[in-house]
């Protein structure tokens, strides 16, 4: 059998075309033209003997040997994260990469405990990826990032989690909905009479409130299914129904008088964000940091209630 020759350049571009299964998004991750990761991936190809991806159409595949090279090159990076991480902690310094990534809902809040962060430690890389939870799921399982902002821990993974600040979910709607001017409590049962504008099944917020109204043995009829928070913020604010969004979420739109909070029993849900990692990982000193500033600033950077001591 003839020796493989492989790169560490080669595996970093590999993992990012594999991950993506696109030349031209993961040029754009890491800054590259397509040709030039192209042309890598070709001499890494040519190595090995084998191709690692197949063209369908316009939809690109991993082939067999593309999977196991996968496996193969994960393994390896994170090894060097690992080594990177020991030698870092020698010098217990706070600078370096953060990969943070976070449920849609957290975009409204992540870059103001970011920012302070990063104004305290200026050598910090700062990386936020914003996607939804199908996504954070499998970026957690893949052990992509340092940490992972969610609200709804999944079941069914072996994970570290610590709940460090309050996510209230209210009832909102248009400031003209009839509603909108009730003093006492709105039975839940009166709600379900409402066009619900909810996210899609899956979403944390979506299992919370279905969770609510079946413990009363009642069900939404979801008027629209829509698939971020600010899609839902515009319906409400456009009279298209009412919906239940994180408080967090639209400050400025309620302090605009573009948003109304309804009085509905049962509401604000209380549920925790979570600072999640997987068990076994071996936190950065940086990551380490990060993860104490937002349990012991998060709750005062943002005017939320904290989990006490």
């Amino acid at each position: 059998m003839r020796p493989v020759h492989l790169t560490l350049r080669q595996l970093s571009l590999f993992e990012a075309v594999a991950r993506n299964l696109s030349y031209t998004r993961a040029a754009e991750e890491l800054h590259l033209t397509q040709p030039a990761v192209s042309m890598q991936l070709k001499q890494l190809e040519a190595s090995i003997g084998t191709p690692l991806f197949e063209q369908v159409g316009k939809k690109l595949y991993l082939t067999t040997a593309g999977e196991e090279m996968l496996k193969a090159s994960r393994d390896v990076l994170g090894r060097l994260t690992e080594l990177e991480n020991t030698l870092e902690d020698h010098h217990r310094q706070v600078r370096g990469p953060l990969s943070v990534s976070v449920v849609t809902t957290a975009k409204y809040f992540m870059p103001h405990l970011l920012g302070p962060f990063v104004r305290e430690h200026p050598e910090v890389e700062p990386r936020l990826n914003v996607t939804n939870r199908a996504k954070v799921l499998a970026r957690l399982k893949d052990n992509m990032d340092d940490l992972v902002i969610m609200g709804q821990v999944p079941e069914g993974m072996e994970l570290n989690y610590r709940p460090f600040i309050n996510n209230s979910l209210v009832v909102v709607a248009a400031p003209s909905h009839p509603l909108a001017q009730e003093a006492r409590p709105i039975p839940l049962e009166r709600m379900i009479q409402e066009r619900f504008l909810i996210r899609e099944e899956g979403s944390g917020t979506r299992s919370a409130v279905d969770r609510l109204f079946a413990a009363q043995g009642l069900r939404i009829s979801p008027y629209m299914e829509l698939g971020s928070e600010e899609a839902i913020k515009q319906g409400a604010m456009a009279g298209l129904g009412v919906s239940v969004i994180s408080s967090l979420s639209f400050r400025l739109e309620q302090s605009a008088g573009l948003l109304a909070v309804l009085n509905v029993e049962g509401f604000p849900l209380i549920r925790p964000w979570h600072c999640v990692y997987p068990k076994g990982k071996r936190l950065s000193y940086t990551a380490q940091v990060f993860q104490e500033f937002l349990l012991s600033q998060g709750s005062e950077l943002l005017g939320a209630a904290d989990f006490g001591p």
